[in-house]
């Protein structure tokens, strides 16, 4: 098994963490890729360059595997980011579109209603950008964050969006599963950088799944209900919160899988029905302290 690291030449913010990967020693070309993408090989990490949009190329994990017969463990995709503030940032994130129904076009890549089982090394690898951070003396001008799930490319394996490359050598791996029963959070609620997710996710021990902030829970009372079931909720809500957590499962086999709500960010009615939902799932609902 292989993982695979993705760059696009487009974008100054992915081929720079690229060409740092590349100037470490251990690099040698990689194999031909039919579809005039270039690859290079350093033990058991490929890295893949190509010339789109970073979220454009959809299947790269099985397009690898079909090229070269060699299995893809995770994929780490190398990409700048975008803020209204402006301030620089650094950022880690799961990826997807739970949120769409099939008949919705995805604005940035993914299929509608599809969530990527997020990649393990999403918590330990913030928690260590921010160490990084801190001693490099980039904070406070440079932020250090989550993301909450958005956009593509489809993939089918482990997958987040970081803008950095960290923690890959064989021989000292951040942020490998053992799949030995600890804690993951699911993050149901609040805002694109998942604040009060982030207050329990920067402790140790700490494993992030998918984040679905607001704008990724789409809920619609209809005339007849009042809100204080599940049942009385439409919208796509639903629909990702299952698939945001089937995939979290499915990344972290053996781990807890614990929902955490940002209670703050819902109307009593909205959180009434996820919370109602979760218990119809069998999903735990975890406070702080329960992280622990």
């Amino acid at each position: 098994m292989v993982v695979l690291v993705v760059a696009t030449a487009s974008d100054p913010a992915s081929i720079g963490p690229a060409a740092a990967f590349l100037a470490m020693p251990g690099w040698s070309p990689g194999p031909p890729i039919p579809e005039g993408m270039e690859s290079f090989t350093n033990g058991d990490v490929r890295l893949l360059k190509h010339e789109r949009s970073i979220i454009a190329e959809d299947d790269l994990d099985n397009r690898w595997q079909a090229a070269t017969g060699e299995a893809v463990s995770e994929v780490i995709f190398l990409s700048k980011h975008t803020a209204v503030s402006n301030r620089p940032a650094l950022t880690v994130h799961p990826i997807g579109v739970p949120h769409l129904r099939e008949d919705e076009t995805p604005p940035q890549g993914g299929r509608p209603g599809w969530a990527a089982l997020p990649n393990p090394r999403i918590g330990p690898w913030l928690r260590l950008m921010q160490k990084i951070a801190v001693d490099q003396g980039l904070v406070p001008e440079f932020e250090i964050t989550l993301e909450a799930t958005h956009h593509g490319p489809v993939t089918n394996t482990p997958t987040m969006f970081v803008e950095i490359g960290l923690g890959l050598d064989e021989g000292n791996t951040v942020g490998s599963w053992q799949g030995n029963s600890e804690k993951v959070l699911l993050g149901i609620g609040g805002g694109h950088y998942a604040p009060r997710h982030m207050d329990i996710v920067i402790k140790d021990g700490i494993w992030v799944g998918h984040l679905l902030s607001g704008y990724s829970l789409p809920m619609e009372v209809s005339p007849q209900g009042n809100g204080k079931s599940s049942s009385d909720v439409g919208g796509m809500w639903k629909h990702s919160i299952k698939v945001s957590y089937d995939a979290t499962k499915a990344a972290f086999p053996g781990g807890q899988v614990i929902a955490h709500l940002d209670q703050k960010s819902f109307k009593g009615w909205q959180k009434n029905a996820i919370m109602s939902y979760l218990q119809e799932l069998n999903i735990r609902i975890g406070k702080p302290n329960d992280f622990i």
